[in-house]
């Protein structure tokens, strides 16, 4: 059963299960809201869609900042300060989904183009590494999009949405990516935000789809959660709550415009 959590979101991305709450960003609105006992908090205010976050491991938040071309790092009183410069890796087009590895590599991922006005183009990855160096280390990928890092550590996976697939890379000890190769086809689907469970499969919303799907390596279907609109992100917490976001797409001029069609929803799920 999917129950509601919150409603008048205008379009909820980067949902995160950390420190036993529930987070998500309202892009269009410029939030980044904490969720706790069906209550919702601004922490912070981020001027730039899309922004994504995520955390280091020393707890310090880190957040994309659209077109701005940097990483911004968000103190827990809301204060931001520019984290990298992310000028010069590419095009000024917006950055987009973040993850974070153990070793404080902060992946960050770019579509390459002018969403949705320009002509697609591929995409790339860019990693901060914890001395602060920048660099591509990913590219020809089609509209990268949700990125998680596995349980381990050592795998990072990006939804391509226009490849209708999963794509993984082996993360090295100086955050580069090797061995990449589909982690799963999904034809039909155009999957976007996406988190890993304790088993090592994978949750992943569709917005055409208007779900979220469990999928092992390899492709194989496990569990699909249907919703009455389009699924951006999803999250997963401990007890086997699967968060998603979901929002009207019919019409993104209105949507964009500031109409709060976004849900925070949840469902229960049981993996095999």
């Amino acid at each position: 059963m999917v129950e509601l959590v919150l409603e008048g979101i205008v379009l909820g991305e980067s949902v995160r299960w950390h420190q036993g709450r529930v987070w998500f960003s309202d892009w269009v609105a410029g939030e980044l809201i904490q969720v706790e006992g069906g209550s919702a908090r601004v922490v912070a205010r981020v001027d730039g869609m899309p922004f994504c976050f995520d955390w280091l491991p020393d707890g310090r938040m880190v957040s994309t900042n659209g077109t701005h071309q940097r990483l911004l790092a968000i103190a827990p009183d809301g204060e931001q300060t520019t984290h990298a410069d992310l000028a010069g890796v590419v095009a000024p087009h917006a950055w987009n989904d973040i993850a974070v590895d153990p070793r404080g590599h902060v992946f960050v991922n770019n579509i390459g183009y002018d969403f949705p006005a320009g002509p697609p183009a591929p995409g790339l990855i860019a990693v901060i590494t914890p001395g602060g160096a920048v660099r591509r280390v990913a590219g020809d990928l089609l509209f990268p999009n949700g990125m998680a890092v596995s349980p381990d550590g050592g795998t990072l996976v990006v939804a391509e949405s226009h490849g209708e697939r999963l794509t993984a890379f082996d993360i090295t000890a100086e955050g580069n990516l090797t061995d990449r190769r589909v982690w799963a086809e999904l034809p039909g689907d155009a999957p976007d935000g996406l988190c890993f469970d304790p088993e090592g499969a994978i949750w992943y919303a569709s917005v055409p789809g208007r779900h979220c799907r469990r999928v092992r390596e390899g492709g194989e279907i496990l569990q699909t959660v249907t919703f009455e609109d389009g699924a951006f992100d999803c999250a997963l917490s401990p007890d086997g709550t699967l968060y998603a976001v979901t929002a009207d797409f019919s019409d993104p001029n209105a949507m964009f415009s500031g109409a709060r069609t976004g849900r925070l929803l949840a469902a229960t799920v049981k993996p095999d």
